[in-house]
């Protein structure tokens, strides 16, 4: 009889990449009958907080507030160098300094707000968008900075937008380690030899996409239609690493930095465990 798990991707390129193989039959799904839905991440997030999914793809903030109820898996996270979110300003030569200015993130519990926060707290009023909408109103001189992720970082340029500062960089500079933005995590509810199976099948996915490249791309197309293939490729090279694959101590290193920073901050103090990755006995 086979096991029903309820899962949540995002419909970036690097998930649906990473997840190609899974949702289309392409490896042995070990007897589980996923039921799979695709959404922002913002959306993901706020699901997981109602317990909506079994396992499911989360910023690494959002993460961090559910350590005690979802355990991280290894397999399927984006973390890297060079892979974080920029902030931009609508205007050359503007940086955040003051209350009356207005910056626009991605969503409450995404880690490109947490790193927001972080950096720049309490310089300008926070609004919480979807992040597709950012740059067009940063464009329309609707606010003064907006936290760009995903193709932002390769199309403000042209977009007529200034840098005021990869958030990205600034982490890894300070930290020396790579920046951890989401991974696939599992409700500690699910029996742990099903979560092993599920581990198993993500990885085999991932393995299976990153060997058949072009066998991905009718998958990535079909949730980013408005990206060439060059572009939806660049996504992918950038996000899906060997990290992506397994976590790893330097992985799980990253995780525990960027828990113990937030807590340092003041955005975490309600937390009551760090992360732990799921490690199969």
């Amino acid at each position: 009889m086979s096991q029903r798990v309820r899962l949540g991707i995002s419909t970036c390129p690097n998930d649906t990449f990473a997840f190609h193989a899974l949702m289309n039959g392409k490896v042995d799904l070990r007897g589980i009958d996923f039921h799979t839905e695709l959404l922002d991440i913002q959306t993901l997030n706020e699901r997981l907080f109602d317990a909506s999914f079994d396992v499911a793809k989360a910023s690494f903030h959002a993460a961090i507030l559910l350590a005690d109820r979802y355990v991280v898996l290894p397999s399927g996270s984006a973390l890297g160098f060079g892979v974080g979110p920029l902030l931009l300003a609508s205007e050359e030569s503007q940086v955040p300094s003051n209350r009356d200015q207005l910056t626009l993130c991605p969503g409450t519990h995404t880690t490109a707000a947490l790193l927001f926060q972080m950096f720049y707290a309490d310089t300008t009023r926070v609004e919480h968008i979807v992040f597709s909408d950012i740059m067009p109103r940063l464009q329309h001189k609707e606010a003064d900075f907006g936290v760009c992720i995903h193709e932002g970082r390769f199309t403000w340029r042209q977009e007529g937008l200034a840098l005021v500062e990869d958030l990205g960089t600034r982490w890894e500079n300070e930290t020396q380690c790579p920046l951890p933005l989401g991974g696939i995590i599992a409700s500690r509810r699910l029996d742990p030899t099903l979560i092993k199976d599920v581990q198993a099948v993500v990885q085999d996915s991932i393995l299976f996409a990153l060997a058949n490249k072009s066998d991905t791309l009718p998958t990535m197309r079909k949730y980013a239609q408005e990206f060439n293939d060059t572009v939806l490729m660049q996504h992918v090279d950038l996000y899906v690493n060997e990290w992506t694959v397994d976590l790893g101590s330097v992985g799980k290193h990253a995780l525990n930095e960027l828990h113990h920073r937030s807590k340092a901050a003041g955005t975490m103090s309600n937390t009551r465990q760090l992360l732990e990755v799921f490690e199969a006995k």
